[in-house]
């Protein structure tokens, strides 16, 4: 058996575990007004990841209608700010 570092042992234990996807969430609300900006932070009530799914949860019609039309955007500059593929595809709730 392999020895790890820490931060090794930790980042595989996280590849393997059910925890990832909330605290990739995490990392993202973290970022999301520097991605998206104040207004539509302000007015995005939820954030959620399953499996490679970004679920964004908001009240404002036509801010769910913008945010269908820039999925693309939006997983490019979520991906981009966590230095890593995390979203393949978006759902506006």
């Amino acid at each position: 058996m392999g020895e790890y570092s820490m931060s090794e042992a930790i980042k595989k234990f996280l590849e393997q575990s059910h925890i990832r996807n909330g605290i990739q969430a995490l990392q993202i609300e973290d970022v999301w007004e520097n991605i998206m900006g104040k207004t539509i932070a302000r007015y995005t009530d939820k954030l959620k990841i399953i499996n490679d799914t970004l679920f964004i949860t908001t009240q404002v019609a036509p801010l769910k209608q913008e945010l269908i039309f820039q999925k693309e955007k939006i997983i490019q500059r979520v991906n981009e700010a966590l230095g890593q593929k995390v979203i393949s595809k978006i759902v506006v709730q």
